[in-house]
């Protein structure tokens, strides 16, 4: 008993011999622990930042994409809405201005004093072009009417020349006796009115030079400061035919007794 004993005594002394040695064994195996999960907090952290970081660069990205498509679809919207204004603008094509290409032709447009009374050299061409158109027409006016004259003659002589033995005899003595007379005399009367429309038909020819459109386009081109095609030829003979009307009414005015 007192051996075991002994025994046990020395056992428990070993024991707590051993007991600070393991204890501090203990100790820094649960420092090392703590340490270590501390290092995972640490590593937790860490991860948990990266994480939000990541997340947070991401959401920043997507707000960038979000921000850039938006400024597509503005970008967008507003090439629709542009109206390609060049492309209409050339496809229409611009009227002509007749008076902007008249230059000194407008002049035309004054009134007949202006016309007969111009001192101008420039305006010298015209002068004589519309007073020659006058003249024309004053003398195709007479040939026309020496026509109308000779036809009415004609038909005088007809009727007396186509009279039938029966209308002669139911005429007075008189009128039977006179009608050779008037037949001779109106005869006569038909050949002279027949010289006269040649004549006039001769002068009225005459009259017509220097009044055919190569006759204006020269006129136009000497008083013109800028090229004379035919819009401007056609305008022209528009304008200068109320002028040579008013001239040629204005000389049958001073021939007429």
């Amino acid at each position: 008993m007192t051996n075991r004993k002994t025994l046990f005594a020395a056992l428990a002394a070993l024991a707590l011999l051993a007991s600070p040695a393991l204890a501090g064994a203990g100790g820094n195996g649960h420092g090392n622990g703590g340490g270590g999960g501390n290092a995972g907090g640490n590593g937790n952290g860490g991860g948990n930042a990266g994480g939000n970081g990541g997340n947070s660069n991401g959401k920043s990205g997507a707000s960038h994409g979000k921000s850039s498509s938006a400024r597509g679809q503005v970008a967008k919207a507003k090439a629709d809405d542009t109206v390609d204004t060049t492309t209409k603008v050339s496809s229409v094509p611009k009227e002509k201005n007749i008076h902007a290409k008249l230059g000194r032709l407008n002049s035309l447009q004054r009134n007949i004093n202006a016309y007969m009374n111009s001192k101008s050299k420039k305006f010298a061409a015209i002068q004589a072009f519309v007073t020659q158109s006058a003249k024309a027409k004053v003398a195709q006016a007479a040939a026309e009417a020496a026509e109308d004259k000779l036809d009415a003659l004609n038909s005088q002589l007809t009727a007396l020349t186509s009279l039938t033995p029966d209308q002669i005899a139911a005429m007075t003595p008189e009128d039977q006796a006179a009608l050779p007379g008037k037949i001779a005399d109106l005869e006569a009367d038909v050949a002279a009115q027949e010289a006269e429309v040649a004549a006039a038909n001769e002068a009225a020819a005459a009259a017509e030079v220097g009044t055919d459109d190569a006759s204006l386009d020269a006129a136009l081109t000497d008083m013109a400061n800028k090229p004379v095609d035919a819009e401007v030829t056609a305008w022209a003979q528009g304008v200068l035919a109320g002028k040579i009307d008013q001239t040629a009414a204005a000389i049958e005015a001073e021939t007429t007794p």
